[in-house]
């Protein structure tokens, strides 16, 4: 299997929590620069549409880009608080009309100051297609950081599906 992380604004993914991805299989975790990029999405699609990806994990900025790239390459996708309502760099979405059957699990910290979990909620009611598998992890003790210990459980209940 073969696993794309997208980390957020300038916070790349963790030897913990790559070690934790590498037990489900091969991580591709790309160092991002979404300011520089207002493209990022298509670029994305463009690197990793002929590379065999199973699954996508993002995570704030990365859970936004993420969740459109995983519409475009049709892929199951794991999200934690996804900047979906609004995000701290200009980007360009591509047409994503697709609707795919795959999971999308978000994961919405009630704690987050940074993404604020009602606005994702809103975000997602109105405008992921119900055709989608929809998984929505609501965390009363999660602020926007994520956690090793929540991570992993996430993770693990994710490949589980």
């Amino acid at each position: 299997m073969n696993i794309l992380f997208l980390h957020g604004l300038e916070s790349p993914l963790t030897i913990d929590k790559k070690n934790i991805l590498e037990k489900y299989g091969n991580v591709f975790a790309p160092d991002l620069n979404y300011k520089s990029n207002p493209n990022m999405i298509q670029f994305l699609y463009d690197e990793y549409q002929n590379q065999s990806i199973d699954v996508i994990i993002g995570s704030s900025m990365g859970g936004f880009a993420g969740f459109y790239l995983s519409k475009l390459l049709k892929l199951p996708a794991l999200l934690f608080n996804p900047a979906l309502p609004y995000h701290a760099t200009e980007q360009n979405i591509p047409n994503t009309e697709i609707v795919h059957q795959h999971l999308i699990q978000f994961v919405l910290g009630l704690q987050d100051e940074t993404i604020k979990a009602e606005d994702n909620l809103s975000y997602i009611l109105n405008f992921v297609p119900r055709a989608n598998d929809i998984r929505i992890h609501l965390l009363k003790d999660l602020a926007h950081r994520i956690p090793i210990t929540v991570f992993e459980s996430e993770v693990n209940l994710f490949f589980k599906k």
